[in-house]
């Protein structure tokens, strides 16, 4: 089979826009350094390194400004205690950290209690103020269309920066059929359309499948969303793949990724 020619300018663009994350239960700073030493790789770097908050310090330490730091809050369960969020989100902003990682309480939506939904979200959109807020809808358990959208609008009310499928730590994570409805919450929001991004994460493991996302982008947002300014994809084993399409070995199925973690 022939390989498709887009595929080397789709995972430049996927490179620099990769949050190149490790959120597994047993990670340690060794795992962070070497994190940090592949986000800097031969043939670009990354947008950001993504960790666990007690971790985001050494990140920091270890990148070059260019590269940002994320780190998550409130993860992965998404519990509606406005302190632990915050006490979480503090801890990264004191970091150094520039992008804050958060799952919306999404149980709390689910069981049709918005009030509690809302409260966390602004309380940590105050928290990190100055920093990228990126919230975290977990779509692959709210499933019906018209609650990924009415998350997603709450998230963009609250001013969050980026709107985000999944933790990667569910059954169901990243779909297509999501992101074409959060990409549509965006495009509809007569404060964000133009401003708030989209990231995708949960089992994006080659180009092809990052291909899929960033047409969405380019479809409802418009091409000129495809920066990391406006697109991110969370994963951990895809950068394999990218370094491997540009130095033209062409895209490989990836095996999973690190033990514990979808990414």
């Amino acid at each position: 089979m022939l390989e498709d020619p887009r595929l080397p300018s789709q995972a430049r663009i996927a490179l620099a826009c990769l949050d190149l994350t490790s959120l597994n239960d047993a990670d340690c700073e060794a795992d962070v350094a070497a994190l940090c030493a592949r986000a800097q790789g031969p043939c670009g770097p990354v947008a950001a390194v993504c960790v666990w908050p007690r971790f985001a310090g050494l990140a920091r330490s270890l990148l070059p400004a260019h590269i940002a730091v994320a780190a998550v809050a409130n993860f992965p369960d998404g519990s509606a205690d406005v302190d632990r969020a915050l006490r979480e989100t503090d801890t990264i902003v004191r970091a150094g950290a520039q992008e804050v990682d958060l799952v919306l309480p999404w149980k709390s939506l689910l069981a049709g209690d918005e009030a509690a939904v809302t409260r966390l979200l602004h309380a940590a959109r105050g928290a990190c103020a100055g920093q990228t807020l990126k919230v975290i809808l977990e779509s692959g358990e709210l499933r019906s269309d018209a609650l990924i959208a009415h998350a997603a609008r709450l998230a963009l009310d609250a001013g969050a920066d980026f709107i985000k499928t999944s933790t990667g730590k569910t059954a169901v994570s990243a779909t297509p059929e999501a992101a074409r409805t959060m990409l549509g919450a965006i495009a509809a929001h007569p404060q964000a359309a133009q401003r708030a991004g989209f990231k995708v994460s949960g089992g994006i493991r080659n180009v092809v499948e990052a291909g899929t996302y960033m047409a969405l982008v380019r479809s409802l947002l418009g091409p000129q969303a495809l920066t990391s300014a406006r697109f991110r994809i969370g994963a951990s084993s895809l950068l394999n793949d990218l370094e491997a399409v540009l130095r033209g070995a062409g895209a490989r199925p990836e095996g999973p990724g690190p033990a514990g973690s979808r990414y």
